[in-house]
């Protein structure tokens, strides 16, 4: 199976890779921009997606990913105005990431609530709470600055595309290839895809069920509180209600697609991020002429087309959305 999906990543790379190197040689600087902004539309989907993976991979279901972008996202933003410093801003968004995961894990884990009505009551809460402290007019004292990596930004082509961001955007690819990395090559990872798959087996081996779905729910929501940092305090510096526009749904349908994979979503987002990229290059262009709504709702229409793709096709762990008690099975 594995040599499968690696032979069928080789083959959908080469597929991607053979039109881009034509469109290069036609025309260098609209394909490099294109597919730099395409790597700035698809980071915060990529890490939303990484909420969602942590979380399911042992067996948590959280579809209040919107919810936690909006409210780090407002918690940033305010927090930074606030101290006059966007790194604190940052911190104090990871720890509202992180208390927002743990309210899910106590419901989810602790009370054994209904998990789709555990993640409805976060993005209620965060709905609620950043309209009605939401106030006009506030600007960012400043905001994390592209920082080239020395070298490596001047190779042609990559260097524009991965290598002239800003710090949350490399934190953002560190985030995503440790996590790939710890999931499938760590014991961390192995007894996280176990309480995810069989926690009465991970149980009965001596993993603590309960223990581990509340530190990977945890880390999910530091990972949240860094996606909704990015987005405003490096990707738009401003903020306002419904600031972050259905990224968190549009992460869970990436995350079905890249099937639990922070590579295969990671992908995906790229994906989206190209569609959405190459709509506006070519409106721009004038090769096109539709109304920019018509842009606009383009991501939707996308996950629509990947979740019709994806139905029957992928198997979520096994575990998934099932309360655990010590001993059941």
């Amino acid at each position: 199976m594995n040599s499968l999906v690696k032979r069928r990543g080789f083959y959908y790379a080469l597929a991607v890779a053979i039109p881009t190197f034509y469109l290069y040689l036609q025309s260098s600087n609209v394909t490099t921009s294109v597919f730099s902004i395409a790597v700035t539309f698809a980071m915060p989907l990529a890490l939303a997606a990484m909420v969602g993976i942590m979380c399911e991979r042992t067996g948590i279901v959280n579809i209040g990913i919107e919810g936690t972008l909006l409210l780090t996202s407002f918690v940033a933003f305010y927090a930074a105005i606030a101290t006059k410093s966007i790194l604190i801003g940052f911190c104090i968004a990871m720890a509202t990431g992180v208390a927002m995961s743990l309210l899910l894990a106590l419901m989810s884990v602790t009370w054994k609530m209904d998990q789709i009505i555990a993640g409805t009551i976060l993005n209620i809460l965060a709905t609620g709470l950043t309209s009605f402290f939401y106030i006009q007019g506030n600007m960012l004292p400043n905001m994390f600055k592209q920082k080239p990596i020395p070298g490596l930004s001047n190779i042609p082509f990559f260097g524009d595309v991965l290598f002239k961001h800003g710090v949350l955007m490399y934190l953002g690819f560190v985030v995503i290839l440790t996590l790939y990395f710890a999931l499938f090559h760590t014991s961390w990872g192995l007894r996280s895809r176990a309480v995810g798959e069989h926690p009465s087996a991970a149980d009965t081996a001596g993993v603590s069920v309960s223990k581990l779905r509340y530190i990977n729910v945890a880390v999910a929501g530091a990972i949240g509180g860094l996606c909704g940092s990015y987005l405003v305090l490096e990707l738009v510096g401003s903020w306002n209600r419904g600031f972050t526009a259905g990224k968190g749904f549009t992460a869970l349908a990436l995350m079905i697609f890249g099937r639990w994979n922070p590579l295969g979503a990671l992908a995906a987002a790229m994906f989206f991020g190209l569609s959405q990229a190459g709509a506006n290059q070519l409106m721009i262009d004038g090769t096109v002429n539709i109304p920019p709504q018509f842009v606009g709702i383009l991501p939707y229409v996308m996950v629509i087309i990947v979740l019709a793709i994806s139905a029957g096709k992928v198997r979520p762990p096994a575990a998934e959305g099932q309360p655990y008690e010590k001993g059941q099975g």
